[in-house]
């Protein structure tokens, strides 16, 4: 099929109609409406077939999805930011649930102070929950992300649901060439879900869950789910090979690109990877050996194959599109407990932390990034986490500030008093 020029929300709306879902509970919020909008236009035109019901909130809506994924239905929804941390009750809920579903995630910074564009913090926050989590560079990869979330999230071993992310804007918003599979070859890539013994008949009803639990028992529910994701990284090694055999394209657990022969690897996800991947031939274009590893299924942590891919490199470039607070970048944290203690472990693992709030990472920056690893390389010494802001834009903050200082206190109450009092407040 030719490729179409389709939004990320158009992408990822597509995907949930390739896979043929049987129910979507939704609640719209920036930049994710889009995805809703869609779909609600295809199945009133009756271009698809299900059923969609809007809720209240988001937290009634993953409510909604994790009780009709019990009941062995195909279910999809999708949310952003705020709206994820408003569910984070019932994500944590139906993962424990074991109800197996996807989730699209349109990753936007999260309040305090407000933003529309686009950082990891929504997406980093729900990690530990029980979802699994891929990662999205591009629109091309949002389709086949989702008909292969649906393959890991049903896969008997594995009953978990999933949550596949887009950055807000950069893919949510943009039109790029996407090839849509053939519906007859996504249908015998994603057969219908077979639930097992998860069935729901009202003539039957049984009961799936208890309300409360003591330490052991609950330990026992906790540590299973926990094996289930560690499984998901070898069954969603055989559904990417599945994947590529049928449609051509390799979707692997990580994206190494150009790191066969590197001396320093850019290790960061999302649509700035593809920013990455330009600086890396730019880089090998002026005869530095760089690469980009990109992991794009962060949840179970691929933690073995990605210290495979980074073997004898001797730098990584770790970009952070988040931060966690008094801490620094969640990725740089976790790649430094996956290698800590490896043999042929790279040296150095440097800190670098931008796009906060869908700030630009320009491509002097990658070289910068690149030129500040192999230093630290040669000299031994790893630098200190750096926020990628520089003193030029902090400057034209601090003058926007004093700006608005000046104009509040000009228009104050006690300043008009003051005018009128020779300088003196009144009582």
């Amino acid at each position: 099929m030719a490729a179409t020029l389709l939004t990320g929300n158009v992408a990822a709306a597509w995907g949930a109609r390739l896979a043929r879902v049987d129910y979507i509970p939704a609640f719209p919020i920036t930049p994710q409406t889009e995805i809703i909008e869609t779909l609600g236009g295809w199945l009133d035109g009756g271009d698809m077939e299900g059923r969609m019901v809007t809720l209240e909130s988001e937290h009634s809506m993953l409510t909604a999805a994790g009780a009709a994924a019990a009941t062995g239905v195909r279910v999809f929804s999708a949310t952003s930011s705020q709206g994820l941390l408003h569910a984070m009750e019932m994500i944590y809920t139906v993962a424990g649930w074991r109800a197996p579903f996807v989730l699209v995630n349109v990753s936007r910074g999260l309040s305090a102070p407000i933003t529309l564009e686009a950082d990891h913090n929504d997406v980093l926050a729900a990690r530990d929950s029980g979802f699994l989590q891929i990662h999205c560079a591009d629109c091309q990869e949002v389709v086949d992300g989702i008909l292969m979330a649906y393959r890991l999230a049903e896969d008997p071993t594995v009953r978990l649901p999933v949550m596949v992310n887009l950055d807000g804007f950069y893919l949510s918003f943009t039109r790029e060439p996407v090839n849509l599979p053939d519906p007859a070859a996504a249908s015998e890539f994603l057969p219908p879900f077979d639930p097992g013994m998860i069935r729901f008949a009202a003539s039957a009803p049984a009961s799936q869950a208890v309300a409360v639990l003591g330490g052991s028992p609950y330990s026992y529910f906790r540590y299973e789910t926990h094996l289930a994701a560690q499984r998901a990284v070898t069954v969603y090694s055989g559904i990417a090979a599945e994947f590529r055999a049928r449609f051509g394209r390799d979707r692997g657990v990580v994206e190494a690109y150009r790191c066969d022969d590197a001396e320093v690897v850019f290790y960061m996800i999302g649509s700035f990877a593809t920013k990455a991947r330009e600086a890396v031939d730019r880089l090998r274009d002026a005869g530095h050996r760089v690469g980009l590893l990109r992991p794009r299924l962060l949840r179970p942590y691929p933690a073995d194959i990605i210290a495979d891919a980074l073997q004898g490199v001797q730098g990584v470039a770790v970009i952070d599109q988040n931060l966690s607070m008094g801490q620094g970048g969640v990725l740089h944290t976790e790649l430094c407990a996956a290698l800590y203690g490896r043999p042929q472990a790279p040296v150095v693992l440097a800190s670098f932390i931008g796009g906060l709030g869908g700030r630009e990472i320009a491509p002097e920056e990658f070289y910068q990034m690149a030129a500040v690893t192999r230093e630290a390389v040669a000299t031994g010494r790893t630098p200190p986490p750096r926020l990628l802001y520089t003193e030029d834009e902090l400057r034209e903050i601090r003058k926007l500030q004093s700006i608005a200082l000046v104009e509040r206190d000009e228009t104050s109450p006690i300043r008009e008093r003051q005018q009128h009092t020779g300088g003196r407040d009144e009582a």
